[in-house]
């Protein structure tokens, strides 16, 4: 995925900044249920551990400031966040591989809270094909592109064993899908236009993993 993106106002947004404004929504929303009405910049910064000078200017792209002495506005900071993140939004999805990982992604309602609704499952299992995941039905390959045109589908989950992911991928925007969601550690290939987000499981492992042993290695040598 490039390293910006474009808002509503064609202005290029960092993707560190997009990354980072969930953080933010998270929690001002935890806040907002706590009945705190505001919240200085200063008290961002600490909890979230963001220097204060970014999240001011992460902010300043969908045109919130604080007040001197007040800081922001709670519950108006979680609703610009929500709409400008495109939470309030709802963005049809069909998981396509519904095993182990994409039966829990099914299962995940909170999902919902973030505008994804998948309606959709596809498997090759015939265990799992012709199912019910969740209230969510469960379709053979072949039943693909008329589900994405019917249910208006514009996003495509992958959770399929490796070796299928770029298949899948071909599958998936062959039949309209605009965007994928890539849970499988293989980086693949899409036309101009579509958009690519890898969420790699392993690779989060990979990095824990190396931290854990830098940290026991320091430890001991302390």
């Amino acid at each position: 995925m490039s390293d910006t993106r474009q808002t509503r106002n064609s202005v290029l947004l960092p993707e560190p900044t997009l990354r980072r404004l969930p953080w933010y929504l998270a929690y001002v929303a935890m806040l907002n249920q706590e009945g705190v009405e505001n919240v200085s910049s200063r008290r961002l910064a600490q909890d979230l551990a963001v220097d204060a000078s970014q999240i001011a200017k992460d902010l300043s792209f969908i045109n919130i400031k604080g007040k001197t002495r007040i800081g922001y506005d709670v519950a108006e900071l979680e609703e610009a966040l929500r709409n400008f993140l495109g939470f309030r939004n709802r963005h049809n999805a069909v998981m396509v591989g519904a095993g182990s990982l994409g039966a829990a992604l099914m299962h995940d309602s909170g999902l919902q809270h973030y505008g994804l609704n998948i309606v959709a499952g596809i498997d090759t299992n015939p265990k799992i094909a012709d199912t019910v995941i969740a209230e969510i039905p469960v379709y053979t390959p072949d039943r693909l592109a008329g589900l994405v045109r019917d249910m208006d589908i514009r996003i495509g989950i992958i959770a399929v064993p490796v070796e299928h992911a770029q298949e899948v991928a071909d599958s998936l925007v062959a039949a309209g899908v605009r965007a994928l969601w890539n849970f499988t550690p293989r980086r693949i290939t899409v036309p101009a236009g579509v958009v690519v987000a890898n969420t790699s499981i392993y690779s989060h492992l990979a990095v824990m993993y190396n931290r854990l042993a830098e940290s026991d290695s320091n430890s001991a040598e302390s």
